[in-house]
């Protein structure tokens, strides 16, 4: 029985019965070794009387074991599997080693979510997972995607961890409770109980001050006080190691088949079976563990062997000797069963002395087969082991390669970089270079200085000159950085570089070095749009080559963003997206996520772009990637700008501008005033929004960018036609329709001729607005559509055409609304107001009260998918889309799907109505 903890309990017992009502709840329990997490573990076991109960415990013997905790939790609950997602189901059944395929990491967090749910369907459902701290990372970022995304099931998630150990689920945003010591009272009934008689008061009282209350400490020192005191006099106590000391002592005292048999079970993990089977390779009777159970350092029981606490295990496996820790680890590999390669590798590069090719290929081919089941963190500790113990040269240096790529998958950087750093000490050749170069330069474009990535690449693309393919690909990645730089002088040799090797290269690297000869001469203001298109075109035909390169992916994205063409490349995003989103490897995902939601913020899907720049943002924050997280917040603060949400935008904003000037990312800082400058434009403050404009013509003078999508010159124009600075409103308009016209892409050519018709007189203004919007009916932009209807609406109002206005002005008015654009919407409601009518808003009831989420939901639903379909659309459960349907309902004042499809129909209609 529990002592004590009285707040504790409370906070258990409440998550436990929410959960029986179905409202998900989650908890991470921390705190010091034997401070008491697994007794409130238990604690809530006993409390799910009528629940399902699913269990797991993390244990140092599989830590490096992909998804080794994840099949201890989900075995109870596979009868399920079927009965989830095909895609899903398969890719779990991958994880868990059930069956041969591919498996990623997002798809295995949503069918282990899916799963859970699908179990918990017959019964509330309680998951209890115990030093979880010992995780293999895989399974700990699968329990972490669940505990992110449950909110409306019958089940609660129950995780203990100790303080002060680095794991995956440290510093994860999970509601924690963090555990103390207890109290003097408590103390004193604890020891009372443990000794059955009486302890003198003053005794428990020291102790419990010394060991600040740790419930094991006090049970395991009552009878000798004086151990937990041999330090320095005030200072504090380790109460780990004290503990760890004490339970080493206990062990020394078995006798000696018994202190064998307990490090073979320490060594194992626990199998009953193996560890029998290896103490008779050893000489050593098994059941010499009956000591170490009477002596309450273990329990056998069911097949195997628990030790009390992990400590214990500890204690005993670090007491022993190195060569007996050798001998125990050669038996245990000796015994396990045939399909137990993985573990074996590990168990022999344990009982090994020096190189062994052997243990080598042993260690790689299990890194292999972690890494085909996703689990990448595992890979690159394998790979990295085996290139130990392999010999010197070139085998090493690829076995370091593929450790510092699986690390990257995994999203460490920083042991990335050390692995791909040693890997050229001394040279390897060519192909094991430029690899290493290409994944040197991608971390540091990502995680630390674009520049230093650029001029790295550019260098080994040098030095890969006999490698056609190997130089272009660097090249690329050089082009890639500039980007991100603004640099377009360095673009734009790259460039040139590319050109030349272009004729020499497979036809992947060829569509690839085209793109990115493209965006080199869109940056510099050359032209370049008819080769991103031609690239463009080839990807959306190409095989499978060069499918699994990363550089393919982000590409397929990047090159319609940079036409904004509504017929050009629109259907290539999608499909790789759907091919993408769920096999992408975590380094690669925040950039991948980062252009998706540019996309969508350009198009007019706003909601899924705020989810998906925040989605983009939070994985570049968790992998240390600063320049993706400079440029998801400052797009993000672009599209709050637009939205009108002021607090918003500007924290973001700020954010950006200072990790991009930390690390030299002037597309950061360019965005970031940019949508200072649109949110006070959007905020009819025009003299605020020339400051950031002007900051914003600066930083790109500064990295002599001219590509006319950056350039705030149209709503400079407009800033300046305001103010009344009527020659630098005409100036500017000229000077970027000259721009935009060698550009010759739609969107520019749009806001182009907006500009022209801001300045233009009143007989000829028709012209320009007209070809605005026939070049915007070309693009997918439907808030730059909007703004070219709110300014020709001001102008036809100014020339005294108000029935001419009304009608640009009403369809303004419908899409800023549609569109979640608050302050615009009101500008142009206010304008159409001063012609005489009151613009019909939507009031808190339509689809712009719906949070991302919801509206992203009631989207899918309104489609025709099934609510498991969208659940699995979304990565959440089913119970969690009906949760935000039924809010869903209750803002906009329906009560059916058949309404829901009305609903979001009519509105989408809005902003198809024909041009006045």
């Amino acid at each position: 029985m529990l002592v004590g903890r009285a707040s504790e309990r409370r906070t258990i017992a409440r998550l436990v019965a929410a959960a029986r009502v179905g409202s998900s709840g989650v908890l991470l329990v921390s705190g010091e070794p034997g401070i008491g997490k697994t007794a409130l573990l238990d604690e809530a076991v006993a409390l799910a009387t009528d629940m399902r109960v699913l269990r797991a415990r993390g244990a140092e013997a599989e830590r490096e074991v992909p998804f080794g905790g994840l099949a201890q939790l989900l075995r109870p609950a596979l009868g399920e599997l079927d009965r989830i997602p095909g895609p899903q189901r398969d890719a779990l059944a991958s994880a868990l080693a059930l069956r041969q395929g591919p498996a990623d990491r997002f798809t295995v967090g949503a069918a282990t979510l899916s799963l859970l749910c699908r179990y918990a369907e017959h019964a509330p459902l309680a998951l209890v997972v115990d030093d979880a701290h010992l995780l293999d990372r895989p399974s700990a970022e699968a329990l972490l995607f669940t505990a992110r995304r449950l909110l409306a099931d019958p089940v609660v998630l129950l995780l203990a961890a100790r303080t002060g150990e680095p794991h995956a689920l440290a510093g994860a945003d999970l509601p924690e409770l963090v555990l103390t010591g207890v109290d003097l009272a408590a103390a004193q009934e604890i020891v009372r109980r443990a000794g059955g008689r009486p302890v003198a008061v003053d005794l428990v009282a020291r102790l419990h001050r010394v060991v600040a209350g740790n419930p094991l400490a006090l049970l395991e020192l009552a009878d000798d006080p004086h151990r937990a005191e041999d330090g320095p006099p005030g200072a504090p106590v380790r109460v780990s190691a004290v503990l760890a000391a004490a339970f080493a002592a206990r062990a020394e005292r078995l006798g000696a088949a018994a202190r064998s048999a307990l490090l073979v079970a320490a060594t194992e993990g626990g199998d009953l079976a193996v560890v029998a089977a290896a103490c008779t390779a050893l000489d050593v009777d098994v059941g010499a563990l009956a000591e170490a159970e009477t002596g309450g350092l273990v329990t056998v029981d069911g097949g195997r062997v628990e030790f009390r606490h992990p400590l214990i295990r500890s204690a005993v496996y670090t007491s022993a000797d190195a060569a007996r820790r050798r001998d125990a680890h050669r038996a245990v590999a000796a015994a396990l069963p045939p399909d137990e390669d993985d573990r074996r590798a590990w168990h022999l590069s344990e009982a090994v002395l020096g190189l062994d090719d052997g243990v080598a290929a042993a260690l790689e081919a299990a890194a292999r087969r972690a890494a085909g089941r996703g689990a990448h963190a595992v890979a690159a500790t394998a790979f990295e082991r085996s290139a130990r113990f392999g010999a010197p040269g070139v085998e090493r240096a690829r076995r370091l390669t593929a450790a510092g790529s699986a690390a990257w998958a995994a999203g460490l950087p920083d042991r990335a970089d050390r692995l791909l750093a040693e890997a050229l000490d001394p040279p390897p050749p060519l192909p094991v270079r430029t690899r290493v170069h290409e994944l040197r330069g991608d971390i540091a474009v990502k995680c630390g200085s674009p520049a230093a990535a650029r001029d790295m690449v550019v260098a080994a693309a040098d030095e890969a000159a006999a490698d056609p393919d190997g130089a272009v690909g660097l090249l690329v990645d050089a082009v890639l950085a500039c980007l991100w730089l603004a640099d377009a002088a360095s673009a734009v040799r790259a460039g040139e570089q590319i050109a030349l090797l272009l004729p020499r290269t497979a036809p992947h690297m060829r569509r690839l070095g085209t793109m990115a000869v493209g965006m080199s001469h869109v940056l510099a203001g050359r032209g370049g749009a008819d080769l991103i298109r031609d690239a463009v075109a080839a990807l959306a035909t190409a095989d499978d080559e060069g499918a699994d390169d990363p550089r393919r992916t982000v590409l397929s994205v990047l090159g319609p963003l940079f036409l904004r063409e509504s017929d050009a490349g629109r259907a290539l995003v999608e499909r790789t997206m759907q091919r993408s989103r769920d096999r992408t490897a975590l380094a690669v995902l925040p950039t991948l996520l980062f252009h998706l939601a540019r996309d969508q913020a350009t198009s007019d899907r706003w909601a899924d772009a705020e989810a998906t720049y925040d989605e983009a943002a939070r994985l570049a924050r968790e992998t240390g990637q600063t320049t993706n997280l400079a440029l998801a917040l400052a797009g993000s603060a672009w599209l709050h700008a637009h939205q009108g949400r002021a607090d918003e935008c500007r924290s973001r904003a700020a954010e950006a501008v200072t990790i991009a000037g930390e690390h030299g990312i002037l597309l950061g800082t360019a965005w970031s005033w940019f949508a200072l400058g649109d949110l006070e434009l959007g905020h009819d403050d025009p003299a605020a929004a020339l400051a950031h404009y002007e900051r914003l013509v600066a930083e790109l003078d500064a990295g002599r960018v001219v590509d006319a999508d950056l350039s705030p010159a149209p709503e400079l124009v407009e800033v300046h036609a305001r103010l009344g600075h009527r020659a630098d409103a005409e100036r500017l308009a000229a000077e970027f329709a000259e721009v935009a016209a060698a550009k010759g892409q739609p969107w520019s050519l749009a806001r182009a001729a907006r500009a022209c018709g801001v300045v233009a007189p009143d007989d000829a203004l028709d012209a320009h607005f007209r070809s605005a919007l026939s070049w915007h009916d070309r693009t997918v932009d439907a808030f730059e559509g909007a703004r070219t209807r709110l300014t020709y609406g001001v102008r036809l109002r100014r020339a005294a055409r108000r029935v001419d206005a009304r009608a640009q002005l009403r369809l303004a008015v419908a899409t800023f609304d549609e569109l979640g654009a608050s302050s615009w919407a009101d500008r142009a409601a206010a304008e159409l107001r001063a012609t005489g009518e009151t613009a019909r808003r939507r009031g808190p009831g339509g689809t712009v009260a719906l949070t991302p989420q919801e509206r992203r939901i009631a989207s899918l639903l309104a489609a025709g998918r099934t609510t498991r379909q969208t659940a699995a659309a979304m990565f959440v459960s089913p119970k969690t889309v009906e949760y935000h349907l039924r809010n869903v309902y209750n803002k906009l004042g329906i009560h059916s799907r058949t309404e829901l499809g009305v609903a979001l129909g009519a509105e989408r209609g809005a902003d198809r109505q024909p041009d006045a």
